[in-house]
């Protein structure tokens, strides 16, 4: 009679459906709230949250310095203290040298999953940080170098620029002398003088308040925003199929936002003239030498950087 129940328990048991737990997830943007390089992510929240009711949830705890210094995120990461970050690869360098490639790759991140490099840099991502590279967005924005003096040439020479490793060896081969800082401290910077100019992508300048403090723009525009939406791989590895599909979906339509960002640069530049921000413009042969300068002095800082990776990764996303 024991085993008759039990074998019947068991087999109660079995013809129940497994029911998946939904799996709540962490969230945190580098940039503030409802800025320009966090609306997308958060839109991507939004859109996960919508097609994966039941299965997985992004619980977003928001962005900027009001949850974490966010040059920590990529460490944060890296530790699972948060699942999934927003994040531009210059704020992670210290854990993964190769993220600062991004802004050179001549390729969005569709392409970069055709070609082979996101499943090189996936791999770098993996090995160096516990991150799997799930997404990016504002491949399509590219940078600017902003300043609050004229120049007439490509010359900074006695100029103080707030940098990046985005832009470092470019600014520095022009002369500057370069000032690092968080995004944050820049409106202060400017407005006392502490610094004459930055680099920044062609959206955010008026969300931030800077075009306060900004009196030029100039052109051409050069490399490419790239913000990196990573993930904890040992948190990706525990999801199952359906749920790494909710968050791919999700991030297939944060990354088809491009054509809309490319709208948006052309707003942004008008409403950059319209607050009084001026244009200075490179043409033609000072224009293709600005441009030629900005991407041999990243790639050979790059490479110098990084002498085992740098060549293939120069390979894998040059055209």
């Amino acid at each position: 009679m024991k085993r008759l129940i039990l074998g019947l328990a068991l087999s109660g048991l079995l013809s129940v459906p497994a029911v998946a737990q939904e799996a709540v997830l962490s969230a945190v943007s580098a940039f503030a709230e409802g800025t320009t390089f966090s609306k997308n992510f958060e839109r991507f929240i939004e859109k996960a949250n919508e097609i994966g009711k039941g299965k997985v949830r992004i619980d977003y705890k928001g962005g900027g310095g009001k949850v974490m210094n966010p040059f920590q995120l990529g460490d944060a990461i890296r530790t699972g203290v948060v699942h999934i970050g927003n994040l531009p690869g210059a704020f992670y360098t210290k854990l993964m040298p190769e993220a600062d490639v991004f802004k050179l790759s001549a390729f969005t991140i569709a392409e970069e999953r055709k070609n082979g490099a996101w499943a090189f840099t996936n791999d770098l991502h993996k090995k160096r940080m516990n991150a799997y590279h799930l997404a990016r967005q504002k491949d399509c924005v590219p940078f600017h170098l902003y300043l609050n003096k004229e120049i007439s040439k490509r010359d900074l020479s006695g100029m103080k620029i707030r940098t990046t490793p985005i832009y470092r060896a470019f600014f520095s081969a022009m002369g500057a002398s370069l000032i690092r800082t968080k995004p944050g401290d820049v409106y202060t910077a400017l407005e006392r003088g502490t610094v004459d100019g930055y680099g920044w992508p062609t959206q955010g300048v008026l969300d931030l308040g800077w075009h306060e403090v900004t009196k030029f723009r100039v052109d051409p525009a050069f490399y490419r925003a790239s913000v990196e939406v990573l993930i904890n791989n040992d948190a990706w590895e525990k999801l199952n199929s359906d749920q790494q599909k909710v968050l791919q979906e999700a991030a297939a339509f944060m990354e088809g936002l491009c054509a809309e960002d490319e709208k948006v640069n052309a707003t942004e530049k008008k409403r950059q003239a319209e607050v009084g921000i001026k244009t200075i413009s490179f043409d033609g042969a000072d224009g293709d030498a600005y441009l030629m300068q900005a991407y041999e002095t990243g790639w050979a800082e790059f490479i110098k950087a990084n002498p085992e990776t740098g060549p293939k990764l120069k390979k894998l996303l040059s055209r």
